[in-house]
């Protein structure tokens, strides 16, 4: 049996001090780099005295010496000659494969399969994994003015910082390749883990670093058991882990390391604990340091990202792009409807097509993250669709990131703000949202959210009374959120924000929705209605009208605020007037559609054609959109253009195909009879155009409105067009808000949709006739 001790020879001191002055250190030096805690075996060691077999061996290896020319009598069976000798003999590449293959089935087991949350079995890493892209810059590093970042459109504000703007990107295996020692950063579920397991599924094969034996560890592993034995050596801990494998001869590992052939991957720094997370750091460091020539991978949360690696270089992943995603969807679909690959090539098309369309875009916000798109196409395969009530699919999305994501892992992370339960959770988030978004704010000084925080856990039951602490305690439960659940996210230094837009809309929804009593949703849903003419609240109304037991009481203040915006201005009641008129001259399943369509002709006409191919229309709305567009060609000063008068005569030809009213039929006939004739040249064209175009226009637009009651010259000033904007575009939220499955009783439904877009005379003959 070995002996547990060796102890240096004379020659041997002479040796190690030559090479300890070399490095320039202090005993305490060495005893850091050999990873023990006090510097007495230092001493033992350069005394000549006995010291522990491994810490003897760890010794010489950091001053680059060979044991046995150290050591007094090494002991012969301590060499193990059949494994050792093997170990020395073998060509190198030759020992790589051998190792390699030995423990392909170590790698299979940790690295070859996945279990996706909400999905009950495994799948090959291979049928689901998709190359990440790589940013070498981090975001949240940058120095900005909050001022820089205020109001971004919803596409801006998702898009900032997530490398889609000036940043480069490049493969993740080309990133291992330039940088040997890398820290990949991400948010939760942004597939760091996934992209550690491919590197090594990829390197066992020899598809990736070929020449290199891949070594998986999980730190938080790797962390409970040093903690538990007292010693946080990453050397140990692998030589231990290649003992399942059979590989129980240590000079194979070191032979390995001592070529740099390791491909050393290390996953979830951020998932060490508090106490053990500075030794597990200089563990890493240490330990690379010393064997400089293989490849290190380390991945973290990118809010963790304070705790630095010495001699790594920081990247981030990379958002999915366009090309990804539809990468991942076919081969989500072909992994989990096993159908034939006709239908699950359909299904991906048919997922990406409808992911793309508008009313989708929230989902294709969160869809750039492999989790949140991972949910989007289980929730597509079960229903076929993307659902209506969005705050639905947000709420399973908060719930794995809130609760299923660590647990599902088996990670124990340090519990900050363990009092905190989950509904305090969600208040706590609701209310930083509500506020930070009633102020317009997207983006939130450190300062600002801490206070907003602080001022949530004064209320709570033994809360500290000491400013002081508050802050303190404001301090650790903002980066807990930020690291555990990533719903906050430092953007740049000192700059906050809700990770996605959508979490910040949702929970500001939620807490008009979770008022406490009825008078308090009373005055939440005003608070709310007052900001409808303001587009970045759509989506709150949308969200609130989703979530509300009943919508009834916000639909119903929707629609009076909405009349309000035109009530006090007679000359838009008289355009309003006029739209009614011309929807019971047109009746319809829906007179409400009738006005709407009207009052878009009035304020967009150039849109009217298009309006009307792609809009099934009755034969009279049809008829209007021509004549109005027969009028603006009439409008353009075209005295100089010879194709306007084949212009105008078609234009006419299309206008008398469909009139069925005689007396407009024979005007308009008689006007087109008027034009010259285009076949008579330029001359007379623009001879006749110079001379009669403006009263040969008037008369056509008194023929119009004489007959169909249109192309009254509806003078709107500035204001009054904006007004008719606000007013209209309040409307189409009101219908999206009826729309989108809310919770409305059939009578208050019917009142809206009937009341729509009245002036303000009708709507009090409406009230007046129900009471």
């Amino acid at each position: 049996m070995a002996k547990r001790s060796l102890q240096a020879s004379p020659t041997g001191i002479q040796q190690a001090k030559r090479a300890f002055a070399l490095k320039g250190w202090t005993q305490e030096n060495l005893a850091g780099e050999v990873n023990v805690k006090t510097r007495q075996p230092i001493w033992r060691f350069f005394t000549g005295r006995p010291v522990d077999r491994y810490i003897f061996l760890e010794i010489c290896s950091v001053l680059e010496l060979n044991w046995r020319e150290v050591a007094i009598d090494p002991p012969v069976e301590f060499l193990d000659p059949g494994a050792i000798a093997a170990a020395q003999l073998l060509d190198i590449d030759v020992l790589v494969q051998q190792v390699r293959s030995q423990r392909q089935d170590k790698i299979q087991n940790q690295c070859g399969t996945l279990q996706l949350l909400d999905t009950s079995r495994l799948v090959g890493i291979d049928d689901v994994y998709i190359d990440v892209n790589i940013l070498e810059e981090i975001a949240s590093e940058c120095w900005l003015e909050i001022a820089d970042l205020q109001s971004p459109t919803s596409k801006e504000f998702d898009r900032f910082g997530m490398g889609e703007v000036s940043q480069t990107q490049i493969a993740g295996t080309r990133a291992v390749e330039t940088y040997s020692k890398l820290r990949v950063l991400g948010k939760p579920g942004s597939g760091k883990t996934t992209f550690l397991q491919h590197l090594a599924i990829q390197c066992d094969r020899g598809e990736f670093a070929a020449n290199r034996v891949p070594i998986f560890i999980t730190l938080r592993d790797f962390a409970d058991e040093s903690e538990a034995a007292g010693d946080f050596s990453l050397l140990n801990y692998i030589h231990a882990e290649f003992l399942t494998s059979e590989i129980s001869t240590p000079s194979v590992l070191e032979t390995l390391l001592r070529q740099g052939k390791v491909l050393l991957l290390l996953d979830g720094l951020d998932e060490v604990l508090d106490r053990d997370r500075n030794a597990v750091v200089k563990e890493i460091r240490r330990f690379s340091e010393k064997y400089q020539k293989n490849l290190f991978v380390a991945t973290c949360r990118t809010a963790a990202k304070t705790f630095k690696l010495k001699g790594f270089k920081d990247v981030e992943i990379a958002p999915f792009t366009q090309d990804q995603i539809a990468a991942f969807a076919l081969k989500w679909f072909a992994a989990f409807t096993q159908t034939n690959p006709q239908d699950e090539l359909e299904r991906s098309v048919q997922f990406i097509q409808k992911l793309d369309l508008p009313e989708n875009f929230q989902f294709r916000q969160l869809a750039v993250t492999p989790l949140f798109l991972h949910l989007a196409c289980w929730v597509f395969h079960r229903q076929e669709k993307f659902p209506t009530k969005r705050a639905e699919f947000y709420k399973q999305c908060l719930d794995l990131l809130l609760v299923q994501w660590d647990e599902a892992r088996g990670i124990q992370r340090d519990e900050v703000y363990r009092d905190f339960l989950l509904p305090q959770k969600l208040r706590l988030l609701s209310q930083i949202a509500a506020v930070t978004f009633e102020q317009g704010d997207y983006f939130f000084k450190q300062r600002a959210i801490e206070r907003h925080i602080g001022n949530y856990m004064r209320d709570l039951p033994d809360a500290p009374f000491q400013p002081e602490e508050l802050q303190l305690d404001s301090e650790v439960v903002l980066k807990t959120i930020e690291l555990q659940h990533g719903l906050l996210a430092e953007r740049a230094r000192g700059i906050f924000s809700f990770s996605y837009l959508a979490f910040q809309e949702y929970f500001t929804a939620r807490k008009i929705v979770a008022s406490h009593n009825l008078q308090a949703l009373e005055q939440a849903l005003e608070r709310l209605v007052s900001h409808i003419t303001e587009p970045r609240w759509r989506e709150i109304f949308l969200l609130t009208a989703a979530m509300l037991r009943s919508a009834d009481s916000l639909v119903q203040l929707m629609k009076q605020q909405i009349d309000a915006l035109v009530a006090q201005d007679p000359y838009l009641q008289e355009f309003l007037t006029w739209a009614s008129q011309k929807s019971l001259v047109l009746p319809q399943p829906s007179l409400a559609a009738t006005r709407a369509f009207y009052l878009a002709l009035t304020q967009t006409p150039h849109l009217a054609p298009h309006f009307a191919l792609s809009c099934t229309l009755d034969q009279g709305r049809f008829l209007d959109v021509a004549l109005d567009n027969l009028v603006l060609e009439c409008a353009i000063d075209s005295s100089s253009d010879f194709a306007h008068a084949h212009a105008l005569s078609n234009a006419l030809d299309n206008a008398l195909a469909i009139v069925l009213d005689v007396g407009l039929y024979q005007s308009l006939q008689q006007l087109k009879d008027q034009l010259p004739d285009p076949k008579q040249g330029r001359e007379r064209f623009q001879e006749w155009w110079s001379t009669h175009h403006l009263a040969w226009t008037e008369r056509l637009r008194g023929a119009i409105a004489l007959h169909r009651n249109i192309q009254h010259s509806w003078d709107f000033s500035p204001q009054q067009q904006q007004t008719l904007q606000r007013y209209y575009d309040a409307n189409q939220l009101l219908i999206d808000c009826l729309n989108s499955n809310c919770e409305v009783t059939v009578a208050v439904r019917q009142e809206i949709e009937a009341a729509l877009l009245l002036p303000q005379k009708e709507l009090e003959e409406r009230e007046w006739q129900k009471s």
